[in-house]
């Protein structure tokens, strides 16, 4: 579970306070100037986003509108319904063995290696049925439509499902079936939806790309081709679940690999990965966030989420290398506005 607190309805985080406290300019507001926080996707690497959440609070800075992608969803929604605390305490407890329980390989048709099931139990103990609609806070999980390819938003529904949707990973994860449409993971569409901040409405935008340090640095010292797991499933002893699965031909053909060739798994997850890297760029080229932050986390393997205080570690001193861009980019943006009457105009 994620940690032991108590269930309950989601708690509005704290007003934004800005960057009051550190400031020697002099403040004219009429109203709380709206942050806007986009999360990338990552898988792993995700996690690397609590760290920034909580390095950008001890800051003064608490963002009243997210977007994420993948497991940027997962982190943003776990903010804005009061529950990051509970999903940093389970991120701590996780080690190999505990990260391959959660995986329900699947031999048969079903859309994905893993089915799921496990992970949306998880999700469903620890948020229960909370509703986007009812978070204090804008919040936009980034999808794509499997048939038409378009980009999706989103913006209602049960807050588990939209979170599943947006880490449809394709291969890995079965598409979610959502309002007449087939989903998979936004990382095909919107790695760090820019977008979505500021169409709802954000003065300023601080963007969080966890993806942008890892083409080229996959790869172990000695090795020619990259571990993209972080770890060689087929040679790790997991759970007897996992065992039982690990000795059928499929799991077998996909994740086993020669000395000196990936596994099918490796090389789709590579390319992904590839598309996701390349399609960031020119998105954040053609739509920039007032400030970027790139946690330098290359190294570490999409499915090492047992790394979890290494990512959060660095998610932090991320922030505080980010530090002087946005105090500079909210010295220009919200030390001096008129009343905001949250209105904004959504697409798509």
């Amino acid at each position: 579970m994620f940690g032991k607190d108590k269930k309950g309805p989601p708690e509005p985080p704290p007003a934004s306070h800005g960057l009051k406290a550190g400031m020697d300019e002099q403040v004219h507001m009429s109203a709380p100037p709206r942050i806007g926080l986009a999360l990338g996707s990552g898988l792993a690497r995700g996690f690397a986003h609590l760290g920034v959440v909580r390095a950008l609070k001890r800051h003064g800075i608490e963002p009243t509108i997210i977007s994420g992608t993948s497991m940027g969803a997962l982190v943003g929604g776990a903010y804005l319904a009061n529950r990051l605390d509970a999903v940093e305490e389970w991120a701590y407890t996780l080690t190999k063995f505990k990260v391959l329980s959660y995986l329900d390989f699947r031999v048969k048709s079903s859309g994905g290696l893993i089915g799921g099931e496990r992970l949306m139990k998880l999700m469903l103990d620890n948020f229960g049925d909370v509703r986007v609609e009812d978070l204090p806070n804008p919040f936009i999980a980034i999808t794509a439509d499997l048939v038409t390819g378009h980009e999706v938003w989103l913006r209602k529904g049960r807050l588990v499902d939209v979170m599943r949707a947006s880490f449809s990973l394709p291969g890995i994860f079965p598409p979610m079936y959502m309002n007449n449409r087939w989903l998979i993971d936004g990382a095909l569409v919107n790695p760090v939806p820019v977008s979505a901040c500021t169409a709802a409405g954000a003065r300023m935008t601080i963007a969080v790309n966890v993806s942008g340090d890892i083409i080229g640095k996959a790869r172990r010292p000695g090795d020619s081709i990259p571990t993209v797991a972080g770890f060689d499933l087929l040679n790790f002893e997991g759970p007897q679940a996992v065992e039982e699965v690990k000795k059928q031909g499929l799991i077998q053909r996909v994740f086993r690999r020669e000395a000196n060739s990936p596994s099918i798994f490796g090389v789709m997850v590579s390319a992904l990965n590839i598309v996701q890297d390349r399609l960031a760029r020119s998105r954040l080229a053609g739509d920039p966030p007032d400030v970027l932050i790139v946690p330098r986390i290359g190294h570490i393997g999409l499915m090492e989420f047992d790394r979890a205080e290494e990512l959060i570690a660095e998610g932090e001193a991320a922030v505080e290398r980010a530090m002087p861009d946005i105090k500079a980019a909210y010295a220009v943006l919200c030390t001096q506005y008129g009343e905001d009457d949250g209105t904004a105009n959504y697409s798509p």
